[in-house]
């Protein structure tokens, strides 16, 4: 029988039982969930809200547009009253169910509609960014901790030369070359404004930050007693890592899913409002604050909501990781959690 290392070695109950009653008794875990599902449904409820409740579309100037608010015709994009009268003035927030519900933007496009696109492709990017992440750290962190020796000293260098790189730096680059000529290698094909642009370069750049850990655990598991038992009994090197080390690599890799899915999303916000992220006529959190930039002053909602919606989702899934951190390590709560 396959003996594994756990923190609740000494209960009859299953780990996985204690560790998911546990998240569920944990206040912090209902709290985050709760703030998640609002914000992800909202996104997901952008083409319906465009449709049914703005009736714009977030993605077309409105320059020389109108709407009826209270029986009166206005111009979506007003003449600027202030100073040398120059420009032109958005229409701010109506806070009524209907269109220009946060105000528009300075090509008249509805803010609440382009909130909830951008926060679609925020999301996701976040999401596929921190799967890519997971999938390629533990696999390089497992395969260089069972190897060792060369393939591990091999690994082990290159991790560190892209370590050395500080992130957003080495994002900037990567963004600034492919988005200028886009991707191309053997069959694979991805154009300049892809999505998935974005997902492999932030997906890639925080890979060593989650294999080496994980590498660092293997090399820990390698010197325990039932993996030298199993390659004592002659087991394959890949029984080995599918039933003696990834069931205990997985609660580690099962933390970092908030965390990273945080530092994706923030890293895909802050390229996006350098033009070198999500590009038109795709939307993000990040391009709206850079499109509410010039009108913080006049029409701060532009900016600041989008800012707000990141926020309250970068601290609803870093309370989320805390939650999972300290289920599947009991151990956690001593060391700061509360």
């Amino acid at each position: 029988m396959t003996t594994h290392e756990s923190a609740f070695d000494l209960s009859s109950e299953s780990p996985s039982k204690i560790a998911l009653r546990t998240l569920v008794r944990d206040r912090r875990s209902w709290v985050a969930s709760t703030m998640l599902i609002i914000v992800v449904a909202l996104t997901l409820f952008a083409p319906l809200y465009a449709s049914l409740i703005s009736k714009t579309d977030p993605f077309v100037s409105t320059i020389n547009g109108t709407v009826v608010l209270d029986g009166v015709e206005v111009q979506v994009l007003q003449q600027s009253t202030e100073g040398l009268k120059l420009g032109v003035n958005p229409i701010g927030p109506t806070w009524k169910i209907g269109p220009y519900f946060l105000g528009a933007d300075n090509q008249g496009r509805d803010v609440a509609a382009r909130l909830l696109y951008g926060g679609t492709n925020t999301l996701l990017i976040g999401f596929a960014a921190a799967a890519l992440t997971l999938i390629v750290a533990t696999l390089v962190g497992v395969v260089a901790g069972y190897s060792g020796k060369i393939i591990d000293s091999v690994i082990s260098r290159i991790l560190d030369v892209i370590w050395a790189f500080p992130v957003y730096l080495l994002s900037i680059s990567l963004s600034v070359v492919l988005l200028t000529s886009g991707f191309k290698w053997g069959p694979i094909s991805l154009e300049a404004g892809s999505l998935y642009l974005p997902i492999i370069i932030i997906g890639l750049v925080y890979v060593p930050y989650v294999a080496r850990p994980i590498r660092g655990q293997v090399l820990t598991l390698r010197e325990r007693e039932f993996v030298k038992a199993a390659i004592g009994g002659g087991a394959k090197n890949s029984t080995i890592i599918f039933r003696e080390i990834l069931p205990n690599v997985i609660p580690s890799v099962l933390v970092f899913i908030p965390l990273m899915v945080s530092l994706a999303m923030l890293t895909e916000s802050a390229l996006s409002f350098l033009s070198i992220g999500v590009q038109p006529p795709d939307a993000s959190w990040g391009t709206i604050i850079k499109d509410g930039l010039g009108l913080l002053y006049t029409r701060p909602m532009v900016a600041l909501t989008p800012g707000l919606f990141i926020v309250i989702t970068a601290v609803a899934l870093n309370l989320l990781g805390d939650a999972v951190r300290d289920a599947l390590d009991p151990k956690a709560r001593l060391r700061g959690a509360f």
